[in-house]
């Protein structure tokens, strides 16, 4: 008897072991593969980085010490390619020098050694085509659904008369979820701005550097930021009506929208569901002051449900509002008699009032993000957001009774006091 438990048990213990082996396999092979982030160093290798002004030593020997440190530290999911510009033609053929860009290393896995020996080789050399050499590295990371960043280090403005700000805004436009930092070493105001321009056109960062290490740290913060798992946005695509607007499930969504237009989107809501949008509007270029944006949720038919909005004067890039609109739960079945409930069409409408002066381009629109999330509605009308105070209104209706009761007794004390001094 004994024995057969044992055997029993430990029959019931090895099936155990083999479907606990056997279970996140197979949800791993329902996973689909994770695509490894790609990034590429673009590095200005134009004449004027033999200045030596970077702690005593010139600005290519303090990129080149800032690379061998980086190149170092890549994780190892990061696929990393290496781009140049100026660093071929040293003529004064304007045409020549604005296609003098190439790619050193190209993305893919690390072979550090290679890579430290293609940089080594680096001289300063030519122009500054900045323009060219964003357009052929978004190339070089390709359009598939990988995340993907630029990290542009120089120390000059582009000399091609081509607008690189303009080129990150159409790399932006194209929905292919590809980031550009850049850093300027040593920079005037002129390299300031477009690089800022640059930057802020698809989301990057900008960053002044003046010390080899800290160009060294920050490259390596950019370069780990890659690796770093993030929610990639979905590219969409609005329009002029809800009708045939595209059809939103919750996630983050990107779009371009130009001045004064009005997108449309459209999101199902089941009864006892709450939906939650909000939508970010990035000022990429220079817009007018007094501006602002309107998020709407309106029924098809055209009643407004819901709406938020924000006001801008000048003095932020981004600007953002947001709102939910809970959907009472019914308990009656829909017509067909099956028990489930009909989702609702809500029609979503992105509106802005930006401007720009006579001289700033409005092609593409400025970049929208658009977050949309469903989730179980308020379980009573007590939990429902009343005039933005929601439950507040509990604490604001007991602060004002206790001033008041406070206020009564004050006085009460306050009469007394007198009573017993007048006595005495």
């Amino acid at each position: 008897m004994i024995t057969r438990k044992r055997l029993a048990t430990g029959a019931c213990a090895l099936l155990v072991a083999l479907t606990a082996a056997l279970l996140p396999t197979s949800a791993a092979a329902d996973e689909p593969a994770k695509e490894s982030p790609k990034v590429e160093l673009v590095l200005d290798v134009s004449g004027s980085m033999r200045a030596k002004d970077i702690d005593g030593k010139s600005r290519m020997s303090a990129a080149k010490q800032a690379f061998n440190e980086v190149l170092d530290a890549v994780p190892e999911e990061v696929r990393l390619g290496i781009r140049t510009l100026g660093a071929d033609y040293p003529g004064n053929d304007r045409k020549r020098g604005c296609k003098d860009t190439r790619q050193l290393y190209p993305v893919g896995p690390l072979d550090r050694t290679e890579a430290k020996t293609a940089v080594a080789t680096l001289a300063p050399t030519g122009w500054t085509p900045i323009g060219p050499a964003l357009t052929e590295a978004a190339k070089d990371l390709g359009e598939d659904g990988a995340t993907k960043r630029i990290v542009l280090i120089t120390d000059g403005e582009d000399t091609c008369g081509v607008d690189p700000c303009q080129i990150a805004r159409e790399i932006a436009a194209k929905g292919i979820h590809l980031v550009i930092d850049t850093l300027g070493l040593v920079p005037d105001a002129k390299t300031r701005q477009q690089l800022t321009c640059i930057a802020e056109a698809t989301g990057g960062t900008y960053t002044s550097v003046h010390r080899t290490e800290d160009l060294s740290r920050r490259v390596r913060q950019l370069v780990d930021r890659a690796a770093d798992p993030v929610v990639t946005p979905v590219a969409t695509e609005g329009t002029g009506q809800c009708a045939d607007a595209p059809q939103l499930k919750p996630g983050l969504y990107t779009d371009r929208e130009s001045f004064g237009e009005h997108r449309w989107y459209k999101v199902d809501l089941l009864p006892g569901q709450e939906l939650r949008a909000s939508v970010s509007v990035s000022a990429d270029r220079a817009v007018n002051n007094d501006y602002g944006v309107l998020l709407r949720a309106v029924t098809r038919s055209g009643r407004e449900i819901a709406r938020g909005s924000e006001a801008g004067d000048g003095r932020t890039d981004v600007i953002s509002t947001g709102l939910r609109y809970p959907k009472p739960e019914i308990e009656d079945a829909d017509e067909d008699g099956d028990g489930k409930p009909a989702a609702e069409t809500v029609c979503l409408q992105v509106s802005n009032s930006f401007s720009a002066p006579p001289a700033v381009k409005t092609t593409p629109g400025m970049p929208i993000e658009l977050a949309v999330d469903i989730v179980d509605g308020p379980a009573g009308a007590s939990d429902v957001a009343s005039f933005g105070l929601g439950r507040g209104w509990w604490l604001l209706g007991a602060l004002v009774l206790a001033g008041f009761l406070a206020g009564l007794i004050w006085g009460w004390l306050s009469r007394w006091r007198v009573a017993v001094w007048r006595t005495h």
